[in-house]
């Protein structure tokens, strides 16, 4: 007896009228046509079926936590770090954890079933690292949460930053975390570093740098990430975050920094919502974008990933932890509007993010983990067009989500009608 029978499902590689049959939490087949009884049957009628969304650059300790103690009223990340420096010693963490879990509904709402999370360890306390691990407990049966130690005062610049991020990593937290262009110089950045690689490489962990993260064209402390990554053999473990600075280098630089990363094996992932509202505050006009290279970094063949990076916190005051958003703001960030370019940003929150966090059973493939999301939508560049509705999600062959179809009913003096966007698919 099949556990949870899909049929008729369009995936995201073009495939129609495919049925996915699913047992013991794992997909046992994928074909046109599959015959047998299931406990449970969902019709797809044609939609879209995708493996799961993925965020690979959240914070989830600051999420939802929109106006406490005040607003930033610039705009600016700076103020949004001496904001979050103000909220600190006012966290409990119970409200961490009672914020992190009501995200993780949404998430889950969302067909958003990975995310790392970057959790700041610069207060002594160690109090949202502790929360998150919680939360990264609690959500397990159905979110893989994986956790960042970030020290977000800056690993040398924070007098007690560096053994914190130790004692964050002891307690079980899963990747090295750093933020070189915070530090108070240049070369403490690099140091840093060298000294964070070096931690990462010795406790066989990821890494996940914050590099970079300014409109300074001279904030060059990816290209001694991937030094550092190459020195150490760290390929494919390591991933530079934001990297805003390469929007306003020169060209001639960055044609040289592209190879470097590409040779180092560097996972990249920009923010699109968040880069593109913190950064350029200081311009008049014309105000840079702010969000790094991506089509530049997707030709040379770099794992490119899109993060939503925060939701409604001292940084950004909107979100709902909806990637097809991510997806949708990167297309025009970019800008990206060729069809194979907007098909890759859907790949930009699914099967690229799953390369960063090395997720294992991830996809549609007989024997891939039965996590999956029916979308209301024909293929994927509509599902970011519409951003689209979530009818069901699935994890290891559970429906644990569903939305009704959206429909709309017209009354328009004798042409009555329904428009489902969905059905209006270019010809």
């Amino acid at each position: 007896m099949i556990d949870l029978l899909v049929r008729n499902a369009t995936l995201p590689d073009g495939r129609t009228g495919i049925d996915i049959a699913c047992k013991d939490g794992r997909i046992a087949e994928a074909a046109r046509g599959i015959a047998g009884e299931a406990r449970t049957a969902i019709d797809a009628k044609g939609y879209l079926l995708s493996p799961p969304f993925i965020d690979s650059h959240f914070h989830m300790d600051a999420t939802l936590s929109l106006g406490m103690p005040r607003f930033n009223m610039s705009g600016t990340l700076l103020e949004g770090i001496a904001l979050w420096g103000e909220l600190k010693p006012l966290l409990t963490q119970e409200a961490v954890v009672e914020r992190a879990l009501r995200y993780c509904d949404l998430a889950v709402a969302q067909g958003l079933l990975a995310i790392r999370t970057h959790v700041d360890v610069c207060d002594d306390r160690l109090l949202c690292a502790e929360a998150l691990i919680e939360v990264r407990r609690k959500v397990a049966p159905y979110i893989d949460l994986q956790i960042v130690a970030f020290p977000q005062d800056g690993f040398y610049r924070s007098p007690t930053a560096r053994n914190n991020l130790i004692r964050a990593l002891d307690l079980g937290v899963d990747v090295v975390g750093g933020i070189p262009h915070f530090e108070r110089s240049m070369a403490d950045g690099a140091q840093s570093l060298k000294e964070l690689c070096e931690i990462a490489a010795a406790r066989g962990l990821l890494a996940d740098i914050h590099c970079d993260e300014t409109d300074d064209p001279l904030s060059r402390h990816v290209e001694t990430l991937a030094f550092e990554t190459q020195r150490l053999g760290l390929q494919g473990r390591v991933t530079g975050s934001h990297l805003t600075s390469m929007h306003s280098m020169d060209n001639y630089y960055v044609s040289k920094l592209i190879p470097l990363i590409a040779e180092a094996g560097l996972h990249v992932t920009p923010n699109p919502l968040i880069n593109i509202t913190l950064q350029g505050r200081a311009d008049t006009y014309p105000k840079r974008r702010g969000m790094t290279r991506v089509p530049e970094l997707r030709a040379a063949g770099i794992n490119v990933s899109f993060g939503h990076d925060c939701v409604m916190d001292p940084w950004y005051p909107l979100g709902q932890a909806d990637m097809l958003e991510a997806a949708y703001m990167g297309i025009h960030a970019a800008p990206m509007t060729s069809r194979e370019a907007m098909r890759w940003a859907f790949d930009a929150v699914t099967v690229n993010p799953a390369k960063t966090l090395q997720l294992q059973g991830y996809g549609l493939e007989k024997g891939c983990n039965a996590d999956f999301v029916l979308l209301q939508a024909k293929d994927p560049i509509e599902a970011i067009r519409l951003k689209a509705n979530r009818l069901k999600v699935v994890r290891r062959g559970k429906v644990i989500a569903e939305t009704p179809e959206r429909v709309a009913a017209l009354h328009l003096g004798g042409r009555p009608g329904l428009v489902n966007g969905a059905d209006y698919a270019p010809g």
